[in-house]
């Protein structure tokens, strides 16, 4: 959690409004490992984010560097999904195994207070 948390006070702080919330938090897995998320970039000034959130140049080594700092991977809403070519809030939102449509968690930043 400690990972989410500080990336959480970034986006706030650039002006994101929301971030959606999935991964292992969303399940029924009792003891949750890791999380990913998406957020809407609109309004965000990418210069007040960690490098790492916002430079996908080489998308499998940030991926990696994501999750050794901040311990889960964040991708723009907006960023289309390789295999799939949805956007990441879609792609998000729907079960890898099944197709079928399922709930994330939305956090509006605007009115969270760290």
């Amino acid at each position: 959690m400690t990972g989410l948390y500080r990336t959480l006070q970034q986006f706030k702080a650039s002006g994101c409004r929301t971030l959606y919330l999935d991964g292992s938090f969303v399940t029924t897995k009792q003891h949750p490992n890791d999380y990913d998320a998406c957020y809407d970039v609109i309004k965000v000034d990418p210069h007040l984010l960690d490098p790492d959130l916002v430079d996908f140049s080489d998308f499998k080594a940030t991926r990696a560097r994501q999750k050794a700092k901040f311990f889960g991977e964040f991708f723009p809403a907006q960023l289309r999904e390789g295999a799939t070519r949805k956007t990441f809030v879609d792609f998000f939102q729907e079960d890898k195994n099944t197709g079928r449509p399922k709930g994330i968690i939305a956090l509006d930043l605007r009115s969270w207070k760290p």
